[in-house]
């Protein structure tokens, strides 16, 4: 099965299918810049790192506001590897959301320190910086506050916690690559940013890879060599780190799609508000909430219902792909269950995992798609029994 044909069951007689993603598509309109960017790659016969990485490096980074980028294995080690440079281990706290990609917490814990949770905000699902005021202890070394589905997080209030109780700001800018906070973009405000360029991002490699982006030469140096097992110059360790490289492959085929990657986002930006005019008056529906002086590059359109299984079983019943993000907030996984947070209440986190729903918002759709997406919505909504 494709990318393209995941969560999309085959639709009924008459109906148009609409997939969550639409790699299919997006390949068939720069499918020949993609192949040449690979074909250069093979035949240079540099594989690890190199020019093409470089290259990638200085594009992104400028991209997102900073001076310096370190390209990695995934966004998950990105946000390992910025951990493992502030030296987080056992007995150090770091304050996460309850409600997110599962890397935001699992870092934490494999290096022997304490994911600590706190809940979201209830308009944007990002980190509710209130709550991780209160959980803070004299433990506490680091806060990472995500961007979720492509919104930034209210940085202002976590930069100035983090001054205030003098913690290391870890951006999870994982959907959130181009995204803006007064101006700002995603990962140029914390200490580190963190960017995942798996397929299903905005900014979607061939396999796996991230980057971490930074305006600190130091902090940006130490990364580099934590990448190569702690090597500077190789075979010299300084410190012990891991293989978190980044395939040359990757970085050219990246580096194609980021000369893209504005005008896919205007897409998607498009798409939202087609959504916002034709389901804003659809009963017990609530769309994703954009904030004042934000660019929102909706990584996913997530709406929420109460309803949300019977409108997912009947979207997939005519061949249009959803998917829950996330179904099990981080203090009901049973990895986490004798963690001291895992025992407290998050309502608005437990909300948000049983009545959210990603519908398709990726920059291939046409209005036939959005006009069928929207329709069934309606027609499942509206009608009861």
């Amino acid at each position: 099965m494709t990318t393209s044909s995941m969560d999309a069951a085959s639709p009924e007689a008459g109906s148009l299918a609409v997939p969550l993603l639409d790699l299919d598509a997006q390949y068939a309109a720069i499918g020949a810049e993609l192949e040449e960017a690979v074909l250069r790659v093979l035949r240079s016969g540099h594989y690890i790192l190199g020019p093409e990485v470089e290259g990638l490096e200085a594009e992104v980074a400028m991209y997102s506001g900073c001076t310096q980028g370190v390209a990695v294995s995934s966004g998950t080690d990105a946000l390992l590897v910025c951990l493992m440079a502030e030296g987080v281990g056992p007995g150090d706290e770091v304050i996460v959301p309850d409600y997110s990609f599962f890397a935001t917490a699992g870092v934490v814990c494999r290096l022997g320190a304490t994911p600590v949770f706190v809940d979201i905000d209830p308009a944007t699902f990002n980190i509710d910086v209130s709550a991780a005021a209160c959980a803070i202890t004299d433990r506490t070394k680091a806060i990472i506050p995500v961007h979720l589905f492509g919104q930034m997080a209210e940085m202002d209030d976590v930069l100035a916690l983090g001054r205030e109780k003098h913690l290391v700001v870890i951006e999870d800018a994982a959907q959130a690559i181009g995204a803006e906070y007064r101006g700002r973009r995603a990962g140029s405000m914390g200490h580190y940013g963190c960017l995942s360029f798996f397929p299903s991002k905005n900014l979607g490699g061939i396999g796996d890879g991230g980057m971490v982006v930074t305006n600190d030469v130091s902090r940006a140096e130490k990364v580099r060599i934590l990448r190569t097992h702690g090597a500077k110059p190789k075979y010299h360790h300084q410190l012990v780190g891991g293989n978190f490289r980044l395939d040359a492959i990757q970085a050219a085929a990246l580096r194609v799609k980021l000369r893209h990657l504005d005008d896919w986002t205007s897409r998607r930006q498009q798409n939202a508000a087609w959504y916002r005019q034709a389901l804003a008056a659809v009963p017990g529906l609530t769309l994703p909430y954009e904030g004042p002086s934000r660019r929102h590059i909706y990584n996913q359109f997530v709406v929420a219902t109460a309803g949300r299984e019977r409108l997912r079983s009947g979207l997939g019943l005519v061949g249009i792909g959803s998917e829950v993000y996330y179904p099990v907030p981080f203090h009901r996984q049973r990895c986490f269950a004798e963690l001291p947070s895992a025992r407290k209440d998050f309502p608005v986190s437990v909300a948000a995992a049983e009545r959210s729903l990603a519908i398709p918002i990726h920059p291939e759709m046409s209005i036939p798609m959005l006009e069928a997406v929207s329709r069934r919505v309606v027609d499942l909504l509206r009608t009861r029994g």
